[in-house]
């Protein structure tokens, strides 16, 4: 199973145990973050467009910085030159479960079983 997520104005192609570079998300190393702008889910056999109450469930890795690219502006004959850097905030995320429409996890599906109510019986 996989799904396309968007994320920080850019789309990403995930499947479960994927690891991914995504722009920056809030959140310590070890926490979870879940992903509710999916926009399609596929299987080997269906694909479902839009994805609409589908969740993808993901594992901050670690935080870090993309490699640096450079900036440089010049006006020929003018003698104005500048060059600047730029690191890009990066989140490394883990896709621990991908979630279609309506389905809860295996944490939220565990409830106590529900008592039997004494059944009546009819009294002539």
């Amino acid at each position: 199973m996989f799904a396309v997520i968007q994320t920080g104005g850019k789309q990403y192609r995930v499947a479960r145990d994927d690891i991914l570079a995504v722009e920056r998300l809030a959140g310590d190393p070890g926490a979870s973050v879940d992903f509710d702008k999916v926009l399609m889910i596929g299987d080997d056999d269906a694909v479902d467009l839009g994805g609409d109450g589908a969740t993808v469930k993901a594992e901050i890795l670690e935080h870090k910085r993309a490699a640096k690219i450079l900036v440089f502006k010049k006006k020929r004959r003018k003698k104005y030159r500048r060059r600047a850097g730029h690191r890009q905030h990066r989140t490394v995320v883990k896709i621990t479960e991908i979630l279609a429409r309506g389905a809860k996890g295996p944490a939220a599906g565990k409830t106590a079983p529900a008592e039997a109510a004494p059944a009546e019986t009819a009294e002539d």
